[in-house]
């Protein structure tokens, strides 16, 4: 991969300029939405370091990632989905964990023992979470085992963990890296911080590890499998990387791959209406999970979207095939299962994998 010039990154050049199209882009936004309301909630089941638990996702609606009003990453559009005006005030903040609670109630037999808190932006950042606010949902989830909170690693402190360990809740924060790689993380997803940040946020679980006496902490990398501007190679390249360097980090002890699928009021968006973006092959997912199986971490994925065109997709026959093992693979870490799906779509994905470059991109849709 060539070196960029430092005149790539002056204003009006490189992550400035994808910021002033992405500002562009998000001005189309027309929706509106209840700050009362959460934006999603569901019922699953997810691998943790200590066994598969039932969990409860929620997604809160707040005023969104302060990096995206800035212009933010260029495949990411939950921006769009968070309430106008910058803020959400504590109480309807607690109005909307008080609906999850009951959606919870309405689909589970019991409570989930794993809660995981997502706010399209940095739970741990105040000026979207207030301290407060954050207390409170802490004491609401106590009787649980294990949480999970999103943030970006700037606002990783010990301090705002221990609000969950101090309760003997083994908390996890989930970090959106997208890739080990400092220059595909600037120039292709458009997000600031480096993968020194990103240690240094570890650093901080590590040692509010250390300090809580009855609860573990540690860190969730997420990462995204095929940002837009690399091909499937360089993608798959990156991602087996991305995920051994993760891995060898104090702290961190899982690695989630996210498939990145077209949202709108991105620039991905734009790229993938002009012909200039596919989203990854289930193939590429799978191979990249057969290849990292005994990096020391788990490693999971959950290709949203999967069997459709604006999301991680191979021929549409054999998708659900392959999504269903991918699921296995992730409850049970065993690459075998992949030996129990085949297609001949497979071929196609194995000659792009070998002819695609950046020139002729996307080689087939």
């Amino acid at each position: 991969m060539s070196h960029p010039t430092p005149e790539v990154y002056e204003q009006g050049k490189g992550m400035d300029a994808h910021n002033q199209v992405m500002r562009e882009i998000r001005s189309r936004k027309e929706a509106s939405y209840d700050p009362h309301e959460p934006t999603r909630v569901w019922v699953d089941e997810d691998n943790t370091p200590d066994g598969v638990k039932q969990s409860l996702t929620i997604i809160l609606n707040t005023g969104g990632c302060r990096w995206a009003r800035a212009g933010g990453c260029t495949m990411c559009g939950y921006v769009a989905e968070s309430v106008d005006g910058g803020s959400v005030s504590h109480e309807a903040l607690m109005d909307q964990i008080d609906i999850c609670l009951d959606h919870e109630a309405d689909e589970a037999d019991e409570p989930a023992d794993l809660i995981k808190i997502y706010t399209s932006g940095s739970f741990l950042d105040e000026r979207e979470v207030g301290a407060e606010t954050r207390q409170a949902i802490a004491d609401t989830f106590a009787d649980r085992e294990r949480m999970v909170v999103e943030s970006l690693p700037d606002f990783v402190d010990r301090e705002k963990i221990a609000d969950f360990t101090r309760h003997g809740v083994d908390t996890d924060v989930a970090i959106g890296l997208e890739t080990a790689t400092d220059r595909v993380r600037h120039d292709c997803v458009n997000k600031y911080f480096d993968f020194a940040d990103f240690e240094d946020a570890c650093a901080e679980a590590a040692a509010a590890d250390t300090e809580a006496s009855e609860a573990a902490a540690g860190i969730k990398a997420y990462l995204l499998m095929k940002p837009p501007f690399l091909t499937e190679s360089e993608a798959v390249t990156d991602m087996i990387a991305s995920v051994e360097r993760c891995a060898a980090v104090e702290g961190c002890h899982t690695v989630s791959m996210n498939p990145c699928n077209v949202q709108r009021y991105t620039m991905v968006d734009d790229l993938y209406f002009e012909d200039g973006y596919r989203p990854p092959w289930l193939w590429s997912v799978a191979h990249v999970l057969r290849e990292t199986v005994d990096v020391d971490a788990i490693v999971v994925s959950d290709p949203v979207g999967h069997g459709s065109d604006r999301g991680p997709h191979n021929c549409q026959e054999c998708d659900d095939l392959v999504q269903k093992a991918i699921k296995d693979f992730d409850l049970r870490q065993d690459p075998s299962v992949f030996e129990q799906v085949s297609c001949e779509c497979e071929r196609t994905w194995e000659v792009v994998m070998e002819r695609e470059r950046s020139f002729n991109q996307p080689l087939t849709r």
